[in-house]
């Protein structure tokens, strides 16, 4: 019988042959040692920001093959994805500018500054196979984005139901850093994080309000550093950058700190500190991820939560917040196949210019994911 092909690559690392996961909400501080590549879901309750969030999986596996990620194209089978009229959405256009609004009222209110509102499409994607059970290829998805889409922090992880293992399907085209981590041999850790918020087809159509929006979430990820840093330490070293990515623009900062007391324990801190990125959920942290458990009908998923490897043994890790994010997960009524867009809402938000991002920020990668048979 064929064995099922496990496999993972981020950040310019492959790993095949899954040999084990771990529950990072049960067991952080398996990533102290050790190569593991990590998928942890929005709704993951990592940290202590007081908010009541619907369960969801924080996950890391550990490969039995590491090595780096070969350079050359993948040959294989293409990607067959779902027709492009087989996409729905958790949040139609009225619902979601309903929603733009009530977040305007809540800052109205003093409730909060910021909350990121998104949606989730979905298609069906049945698995195939006579017998045993063919999941979709992710390396064909992962391939097409790579060719379509480039992004820094792409990403893929994929465990087969039938491995044994805790299966996961998650194929990312991530351009925002949520955390990295590098210890220098008998120094200090730097923990780096660069939020996005800003976006806009060219780099003329960035506003006032995505600058200001820019700042507050900056601001909310260096006081997230800060719980786990040396005092003094935190800094940021760019401020409303311009990336330019396919078909879009957005605006980065940088953000980084020497973590306070190294040794064990350092990625049980650093998820409780910052989890989940401020970019994604809003400010303040915990009234915003209240708002979004009210106003979002379909959990995120892995879907604004973080991929990425981390490793043990060397002190260095590189996490990516999963936005720009395909998962599929094979359901009683069928396969199918999910992808989140969002934007941030403040008091300054037009509610059909924030519906318009949500359209932006999905339309390539989804087109790229879509069968055009």
């Amino acid at each position: 019988m064929h064995e099922p092909t496990s496999w993972a690559t981020f950040a310019g690392r492959r790993a095949s042959r899954a040999v084990e996961c771990v529950d990072l909400s049960e067991q952080p501080e398996r990533l102290d040692s050790g190569v593991w590549f990590v998928v942890v879901d929005f709704e993951a309750d990592l940290g202590r920001d007081g908010a009541t969030r619907p369960g969801g999986r924080a996950r890391a596996w550990r490969f039995a093959d590491v090595g780096p990620a070969p350079t050359t194209p993948r040959d294989g089978v293409p990607w067959r994805g779902p027709a492009p009229s087989a996409w729905t959405s958790s949040l139609d256009r009225d619902a979601y500018v309903r929603a733009v609004a009530t977040v305007r009222e809540r800052v109205r209110r003093g409730d909060v500054y910021q909350v990121n509102v998104c949606r989730v499409l979905s298609a069906p994607l049945p698995a195939t196979g006579a017998g045993a059970v063919v999941e979709p290829d992710a390396a064909a998805l992962a391939a097409r984005l790579a060719a379509g889409n480039p992004a820094p922090y792409a990403a893929a992880v994929h465990v087969p139901a039938a491995s044994g293992l805790d299966p996961v399907w998650v194929v990312s085209a991530s351009p925002e850093l949520y955390l990295s981590l590098d210890v220098a041999p008998g120094g200090a850790a730097t923990l780096a994080s660069g939020p996005i918020k800003g976006t806009a087809r060219t780099p003329s159509g960035l506003t006032a309000k995505d600058r200001a929006e820019n700042v507050m979430i900056t601001d909310l990820v260096r006081n997230d550093l800060q719980r786990v840093c040396r005092p003094g330490t935190v800094d940021v070293t760019d401020l409303l950058a311009v990336e330019e990515h396919p078909g879009l623009v957005h605006l980065v900062s940088r953000v980084r700190g020497e973590l306070a007391g190294g040794g064990p324990g350092i990625w049980a801190r650093a998820l409780e500190a910052t989890f989940p990125p401020g970019s994604v959920s809003g400010a303040p942290k915990s009234s915003a991820l209240r708002l979004i458990a009210e106003l979002e009908p379909s959990a995120r998923g892995p879907y604004c939560g973080a991929v990425g490897w981390v490793d043990g043994d060397a002190g260095r890790a590189e996490l990516a917040v999963g936005i720009r994010t395909f998962w599929w997960e094979d359901e009683p009524g069928g396969g199918v196949l999910r992808f989140g867009t969002g934007a941030g809402i403040t008091w300054g938000s037009d509610p059909e210019r924030e519906w318009d991002e949500t359209e932006l920020k999905a339309a390539r990668l989804v087109g790229l994911a879509s069968s055009q048979r």
